[in-house]
C-alpha cells in the first residue's frame, strides 16, 4: 500500500515538473493535482 502511494506521488510530481507552469496559478494547479493523486492512491 505504501509503495502504491509513493509511486502515485512520484508520478504526479514527475508530471507536474514536466508540465509547463507559465504562471503561479498554473504551478498551484499542478500542486493540487499532486495532492489529488495522493488522496486517490490512499483511497
Amino acid at each position: 500500500m505504501k509503495k502504491q502511494i509513493a509511486n502515485a506521488v512520484l508520478l504526479a510530481a514527475l508530471l507536474a515538473s514536466t508540465a509547463a507552469c507559465n504562471t503561479v496559478k498554473g504551478f498551484g494547479e499542478d500542486v493540487q493535482s499532486v495532492g489529488r493523486a495522493g488522496e486517490e492512491a490512499i483511497d
